[in-house]
């Protein structure tokens, strides 16, 4: 079996090791080395990269016990080689994983939920608990959470035998068999893990928890440790800079100027709403003195429910029906027939038959959309319902 060397130090970045096997699978090889610190996926967390020699690896697996180190390009069995993991990622995922042992120990302690589900994502990470959380929880859960950071605490690793196992309480998310791995972060969390986390809890940075939202019974919590919380601040910081400068008023006030500004466009908005209806029943008493019972028009302009409104007044006006049709793209439009006195339904299936139309309705009104020319529909529904 390979020699982990993360679960002996978490902070090594290169080693030395001999490459037992390298098998080919499919386009890419399986590397076996006599020792590693590249960590497989596991416990919701995915694998080191980094390279062999000049190699690179993009993916580790552990299967029954065994290391694969995934590599484009075959290495020599036998060969001495020097191995060095991408430290940037290993440290952001540490520091993620052991700010996840704090938040959960402490969901645990204050409201005795478990921990049912963990991912460690290339943008955050996300943690499910099996009970109710509300935002203000976690503003509480932050700030102890961060407390902890503060004070710096050893993370502790042990191994015990199964007699002292027995003796200690510790979160599990799932039954270990052979040898149990407990992480201890005193004061705060013991959990069987078999992860690398950092060596002192205020190598962690920061703790965020972003968001909380239910999920399957319970709610899932999003969280940035570290760097990616830093990161995250600075683009926070920069859409709130470029609003604030947007708005013309002070960072701490755009809250309160955004909300103004959405009640005047609501306002714009009605007023806008009313202005079209009020040009829409001039229309339909301009259209309304044509001669004939029947009214067919094309209109560009119009949105949403706008064309069954101009129906409806065209009707209003007298009329005994009115088809308007809106384009949507070329040779094809949605439409709206009514009518107060005759059962338009036949129509809805004629258009289907000659112009590829899809739609129906009741028998004072069909609606749907049709393929052809302006010219093609109006002389067919002049056919159908004359004038």
């Amino acid at each position: 079996m390979t020699e982990k060397l993360f679960y002996y130090d978490s902070h090594m970045t290169e080693f030395a090791a001999t490459v037992q096997s390298c098998q080919k699978e499919k386009d890419y090889y399986k590397v076996v080395l006599t020792r590693t610190a590249f960590f497989p996926e596991g416990g919701g967390q995915y694998a080191d990269t980094g390279r062999i020699d000049d190699v690179p690896v993009f993916d580790v697996q552990e299967v029954d016990g065994e290391i694969y180190h995934m590599t484009k390009e075959p290495l020599l069995e036998g060969k001495e080689v020097r191995g060095k993991i991408d430290w940037d990622i290993r440290f952001m995922k540490m520091q993620q994983h052991t700010g996840e042992h704090i938040v959960s120990g402490l969901i645990h302690e204050a409201f005795g939920y478990n921990n049912v589900g963990f991912h460690l994502g290339s943008e955050d990470c996300t943690m499910d608990f099996n009970g109710e959380l509300s935002k203000e929880d976690l503003r509480k859960i932050e700030w102890k959470a961060n407390e902890a950071v503060t004070k710096n605490i050893d993370i502790q690793v042990i191994y015990p035998s199964k007699e002292e196992l027995k003796e200690i309480s510790y979160r599990s998310k799932i039954e270990i068999e052979g040898q149990v791995r407990i992480v201890t972060i005193e004061g705060y969390d013991c959990c069987a893990c078999c992860a690398p986390h950092v060596k002192k809890t205020g190598e962690i940075g920061i703790i965020r928890l972003t968001n909380v939202q239910r999920y399957k019974g319970g709610v899932r919590v999003t969280m940035l440790c570290g760097f990616r919380a830093l990161l995250d601040y600075r683009m926070k910081e920069e859409q709130t800079k470029k609003v604030s400068t947007l708005l013309c008023v002070k960072e701490n006030e755009v809250s309160s100027a955004v909300e103004k500004l959405k009640e005047e466009q609501n306002l714009l908005k009605q007023k806008g709403m009313e202005t079209q209806k009020q040009l829409l029943a001039y229309k339909a008493k301009e259209v309304a003195k044509e001669n004939g019972n029947a009214i067919i028009l094309f209109e560009s302009d119009l949105e949403g429910d706008e064309i069954r409104t101009l129906m409806n007044l065209v009707l209003m006006e007298g009329k005994e029906i009115c088809a308007v049709f809106q384009k949507t793209e070329e040779q094809t439009y949605r439409y709206v027939i009514g009518s107060k006195g005759m059962d338009v339904r036949f129509l809805a299936s004629g258009l289907k038959e000659w112009f590829d139309g899809r739609g129906g309705g009741k028998p004072e009104m069909i609606q749907g959309s049709v393929s052809g020319t302006e010219e093609q529909l109006k002389a067919w529904l002049l056919e159908k319902i004359g004038r």
